[in-house]
């Protein structure tokens, strides 16, 4: 039988936010849930107690605190008089209207608003929070516990490893994380299994010297307390199943995130050539798939980040999706990277993560479904540590009309120095609170005409640059999800990206601008946007004209 919790505001109160947020919750949680309104008379209340005889019964008050000892008095003298010790009384308001309503000896419990949705669902849940069978231990059973808010997750690798274990102690004590992100070096993601291959004086450079099973399992270990967070870990650039066997037999790796294109000669990350990096990248989405494991291709931001177009970080982030699928991923993080390029607008910004979204969920069907997974760019962040704090507020305030499921809190630190435990629950509390006020009500800024004309422009134009790559190769079985198709795409320039000018292995042609807000491809000779059909178009008359010379 479900319990039954019914809640209002009293007194002269008309903020009830905060109580459909708590009655949102606990639909969640199985309850049956009433809402009594705003303002809502002490008699009306008792009167609704009677009538439906609910386990709990939720009253808000966030006005001066003076009043209120009155209006708790006559609800205790009429809980009294009606008998009604025997409900269980819940109180939520401000930390000063909390303080009366602890005074009043009436409730069963007191939310006053500092507390993170982990212990209001852990109220609802009847659990004591520190008990380990609380937490969720696998990614998907996270999300569900606690959505609509989103979970939090933060890269940790610090120089050393006896650093990087005594942090995810710290920062798993604190229960500000749900998610810590493992980051190796490069030494490990590149060579973990030819270690003489390593060049020792960068161990420890980008990322945490992990060198062995044992030095993982410590990482495990350390984050066995406090609110029990998953661990993951970046791929490694070669020996990608090895090492993620690795990393399922020791961490547990909560998701497996793991490019398309790259890790290759491209990034000069590695020297695998770009057809092979994406041969093997797809049978690391496979391996994962086939045991049930989530997978995110970080794919579209590394486009972005090289000042590729708008279109082409849509084009690529369906593309990722795409691939997933064919490669049987059942569970997709989509990962959704605001403020690349730094100077892009909000509005603009939003547009493009819309035009992914409505691409990459089309995707979702009963074997298929998508996470939304937010974050802001890194270069966005200034060297300035306070105007640092401000950006991390603002990039994850725009970042929740997309109603992610995960947030990745960037430290705020980051343009300074890689983050500590202090500085990362730092930034996961200024972000917990961004999340919080949003809960609050915000207007749908997603709804906005500008917004909504860029989206459906971007969907547009990235159709177009599809097709393009679909009719390179007409006789692949699956052009999308082939390999060799897509390091031609990337040859010839249908992919591409100004930060790839004199890589042998791509086109490094294009040219991009910033034009009041938005990224569009760029003729600088003509001093004008290029559309997309029209790039299209000229990439393969060139293409033409280069087989036509070669027959000639």
């Amino acid at each position: 039988m479900m319990k039954k919790i019914i809640a209002g505001s009293i007194g002269n109160c008309v903020h009830v936010a905060g109580i459909m947020n708590f009655l949102t919750l606990a639909e969640k949680e199985g309850y049956e849930t009433i809402f009594l309104g705003a303002a809502v008379p002490i008699d009306e209340l008792i009167s609704a107690v009677k009538s439906e005889k609910p386990e709990y019964v939720g009253v808000s008050y966030r006005l001066t605190p003076g009043p209120l000892r009155e209006v708790l008095k006559e609800l205790g003298q009429k809980i009294k008089n009606e008998g009604l010790n025997g409900i269980k009384w819940i109180f939520g308001g401000t930390e000063p209207t909390a303080e009366v309503a602890e005074e009043s000896g009436l409730f069963y419990k007191v939310f006053n608003g500092l507390e993170d949705v982990d212990d209001v669902i852990g109220f609802l849940k009847g659990r004591r929070l520190s008990e380990a069978e609380y937490y969720a231990r696998d990614l998907v059973s996270r999300i569900k516990s606690k959505y609509p808010y989103p979970i939090l997750r933060h890269h940790l690798g610090l120089p050393t490893l006896e650093e990087t274990v005594a942090s995810v102690e710290k920062i798993a004590e604190s229960k500000v994380l749900d998610v810590i992100s493992i980051a190796p070096d490069q030494n490990a993601q590149e060579h973990f299994f030819e270690q003489d291959k390593m060049d020792r004086r960068l161990d420890g450079a980008g990322g945490v010297p992990v060198r062995s099973r044992e030095d993982f399992l410590a990482l495990y270990d350390a984050a066995q307390r406090g609110n029990f967070p998953l661990l993951r870990c970046y791929s490694g650039t070669n020996d990608l199943i090895p090492f993620a066997e690795l990393l399922q037999d020791t961490i547990k790796n909560a998701w497996c995130a793991v490019p398309l294109c790259w890790y290759n000669v491209l990034d000069r990350r590695g020297p695998r050539l770009v057809k092979e990096s994406i041969e093997e990248n797809q049978q690391v989405m496979k391996w994962h798939g086939e045991r049930g494991i989530p997978v995110e291709v970080n794919e579209s931001h590394h486009w972005s980040l090289r000042d590729a177009h708008d279109t082409i970080g849509v084009v690529t982030a369906y593309l990722a999706a795409y691939n997933a699928k064919k490669m049987g991923v059942k569970d997709y993080i989509a990962q959704y990277m605001f403020n690349v390029p730094p100077s892009i607008s909000p509005k603009m910004d939003l547009a493009k993560m819309l035009a992914k979204i409505e691409l990459i969920e089309s995707l979702q069907d009963d074997s298929f479904t998508v996470y939304r997974q937010a974050r802001a760019g890194l270069a966005s962040f200034p060297g300035d540590l306070s105007q640092a704090k401000g950006q991390l507020a603002s990039s994850a305030y725009l970042a929740m009309a997309i109603k992610p499921h995960i947030y990745h809190v960037v430290g705020y630190c980051e343009a300074h120095h890689a983050a500590t435990a202090d500085d990362i629950i730092e930034s996961c509390r200024i972000v917990r609170g961004v999340i919080r006020n949003n809960f609050l009500g915000v207007a749908d800024i997603t709804r906005d005409g500008d917004i909504q004309r860029r989206k459906s422009e971007l969907i547009e134009e990235a159709m177009i640059t599809l097709d393009a790559i679909r009719e390179l190769n007409p006789t692949a079985k699956d052009p999308l999800a082939d390999a060799e198709t897509i390091a031609k795409a990337i040859e010839i320039g249908i992919l591409d990206a100004p930060h790839l000018r004199g890589n042998p292995y791509a086109c490094g042609k294009l040219t991009t601008r910033l034009v009041e807000g938005a990224l569009y491809a760029y003729d600088p000779e003509e001093k004008r946007i290029v559309t997309e059909k029209e790039r299209i178009e000229k990439i393969m008359r060139n293409l033409n004209a280069e087989v036509l010379e070669k027959v000639g």
